[in-house]
């Protein structure tokens, strides 16, 4: 995969050129009023270095599924805490055109080092069916193109994909760049041994993940929901745990390719009821009884995972361990992390959906080397696919 060789911002002239860049200010809204700003924080490196040399920033973004323009996904909010964190007025150019008269006079009256907002870009249906009508237009306000929109690179759209057609210089942000960089270099090259953590509920939304991660790593360690599938196979009973039948040839498959490559859990935290509260108790492997059902990895199994996690040089990990909403059932999720944020010298990458919140709830992100910014996207590069957004920058 040939991702990581593509052009940034530091490789092209933006000195008084109109640089438009896709951002990822998908944020939470409650009443117009963004409830967490995490995503518009993580754009400022890329905005504020292009203010420093001279663009005219132009910034545009989706936000939610709006039916067409809609006040309840403007992006108005945006513009207004951006101008609060950048210190400087960012122009909102209301349009529910998105780049029809009203921004190209926004753009139109631009001095170097000013900064632009468009307004959301999935006002116009055909932002999502990367239509060439949208994508000529976006072209026409810019000079070079900036995609810093990692949420969004696995979708093939006219802001992020479309728009490159018609631009010349097109390259990737600081947050796009640090993705191909961890996410990139931690499966494609990384430093050994490499070790995975893949939890979640079901094996059939990880089937391609399991199967790109097996010829790459040198443990595959399995928890969450999916694990009681491979128990099955392996030919334990596995009570009322949630349980895919139809992937049970398929654990089976794996687990002979894998060898002893892929680790599973050695014991299991059972309940009665799916609910914090209900009556527990820890079995070995093959001894969750009828009536019974897993919820969380056992001590034993927090034990072998943890051996091996300090060991690792480059880590990788996706999707909790365990039922972990539930505080009882969150142990096994928080002891994964614990580790991880002990690990000296090693490389930890968190690959987007749960492990992020999970990681967030114990209140290590901060010493994670890197926490992916986009879910859907984190997994289809995990399982070795191209994102489309990225693959549609200049290659350096």
């Amino acid at each position: 995969m040939s991702m990581t060789n593509k052009k940034t911002i530091e490789d092209v002239a933006v000195q008084g050129k109109r640089v438009l860049v896709r951002c990822d200010f998908n944020v939470p809204l409650k009443e117009g009023a963004i409830t967490d700003d995490t995503r518009i924080v993580a754009a400022l490196p890329t905005i504020q270095y292009l203010i420093n040399n001279g663009a005219k920033v132009i910034l545009c973004s989706h936000l939610g599924k709006p039916k067409g323009p809609s006040p309840e996904f403007s992006l108005a909010p945006v513009a207004a805490r951006l101008s609060e964190l950048l210190g400087k007025d960012v122009v909102f150019a209301a349009d529910d055109n998105i780049v029809g008269e009203n921004a190209q006079k926004a753009v139109a009256e631009m001095k170097d080092g000013d900064v632009v907002l468009l307004e959301n870009t999935r006002y116009r249906a055909e932002e999502t069916k990367n239509g060439e009508a949208l994508s000529k237009e976006f072209a026409s306000l810019a000079d070079v193109f900036v995609d810093d929109a990692f949420g969004t690179a696995h979708r093939a759209h006219c802001s992020n994909v479309g728009v490159t057609q018609y631009v010349k210089d097109c390259v990737a942000g600081y947050l796009i760049q640090k993705e191909i960089q961890y996410l990139g270099n931690a499966v494609n090259a990384p430093v050994r041994p490499l070790v995975a953590v893949l939890g979640g509920s079901k094996v059939s939304s990880k089937i391609s993940v399991i199967e790109n991660l097996l010829d790459k790593v040198d443990k595959l360690l399995i928890g969450g929901g999916m694990a009681y599938t491979f128990m099955k196979a392996k030919g334990y009973e596995v009570g009322d745990s949630l349980l895919e039948p139809d992937f049970i040839d398929y654990a089976k498959e794996m687990m002979a390719k894998a060898g002893d490559k892929l680790v599973l859990p050695v014991d299991t935290v059972i309940g009665k009821e799916f609910d914090n509260d209900t009556e527990t108790k820890i079995v070995p492997e093959g001894g969750i009884e009828a009536g019974w059902q897993g919820l969380d990895i056992g001590p034993k199994t927090v034990e072998l995972f943890s051996d091996i996690l300090k060991t690792a040089k480059t880590v990788v990990w996706n999707g909790p361990m365990g039922v972990f909403e539930m505080p009882n059932f969150a142990k096994g999720t928080n002891a994964i992390a614990q580790v991880l944020a002990t690990l000296e010298d090693a490389t930890t990458v968190i690959g987007g959906g749960d492990s992020v919140a999970a990681v967030n709830q114990a209140g290590l992100g901060d010493k994670m080397t890197h926490i992916s910014t986009g879910g859907g996207a984190s997994l289809e590069y995990l399982e070795g696919k191209d994102l489309p957004g990225i693959a549609a920058l200049n290659d350096k």
